[in-house]
């Protein structure tokens, strides 16, 4: 029989203090990109977050272990679900394609989970603090060298190879990983911050992969001026 609260093939819905315990986390996360969005990385306190959402700052560390943290959550939340959207491509799909599709075929599903938690134009607002605020930038680059080790793992699997013996996993996922910055670096200073604007220049971007790692730049009239010299 069916416990109380639950339905068939549903995961059961949290107790009451973990749904408390979820709704202040969500709240300390909201306050803290406001803030940041608002005052800067460097103008905001962990006292200040605590504060807006009328709660100690023992209570904050309970949560999170620092303002980088909880500055960098929603980005965390995004980098889960590609890991998660790369395990779940078709097998026979070739590596590059995996990572293309997991990122392209996978944005809705992450701004829609980032939504449910933050406007998305807010977490745009402040990716583009973490772009321009040294330490959080730092933070954010170790924390993609992280994500790149581990998509060379699930690569390595998903082609049978071993990650310490083949390189290539980790040449295509550090190629990859370039690719990205490039696309954010792009975004970022550029006039539109929508997630629209990221995710056309990320396409672009993944799309000139092949083409500039295979094919000779100089275009024909550059080369019939080289040969006339």
């Amino acid at each position: 029989m069916e416990s109380a609260g639950t339905v068939a093939g549903t995961l059961p819905r949290p107790g009451l203090r973990e749904r408390k315990k979820q709704r202040t986390r969500d709240a300390l996360v909201r306050a803290a990109l406001e803030l940041i969005a608002t005052r800067g990385y460097d103008g905001t306190t962990v006292d200040d977050i605590a504060a807006a959402v009328d709660v100690s700052q023992r209570t904050f560390f309970r949560y999170f272990a620092s303002k980088e943290e909880v500055a960098l959550f929603v980005p965390r939340l995004a980098e889960s679900r590609i890991a998660d959207a790369v395990r779940a491509r078709p097998r026979d799909e070739a590596p590059l394609e995996v990572l293309r599709r997991a990122v392209l075929d996978s944005w809705d599903a992450i701004n829609e989970a980032v939504g449910r938690l933050v406007p998305v134009e807010l977490h745009m607002r402040v990716y583009r603090v973490i772009e321009s605020t040294p330490a959080l930038l730092a933070a954010h680059l170790r924390r993609a060298a992280e994500l790149e080790e581990e998509l060379a793992g699930i690569i390595a699997e998903r082609e049978g190879l071993d990650v310490d013996a083949d390189p290539r996993p980790r040449i295509l996922v550090a190629a990859f990983g370039g690719v990205i910055r490039v696309a954010e670096r792009r975004w970022s200073a550029g006039n539109d911050l929508t997630p629209e604007a990221l995710r056309d220049l990320m396409r672009i971007c993944l799309d000139h992969v092949g083409p500039a790692l295979a094919t000779n730049w100089r275009t024909e009239a550059s080369l019939d001026r080289h040969n006339e010299t």
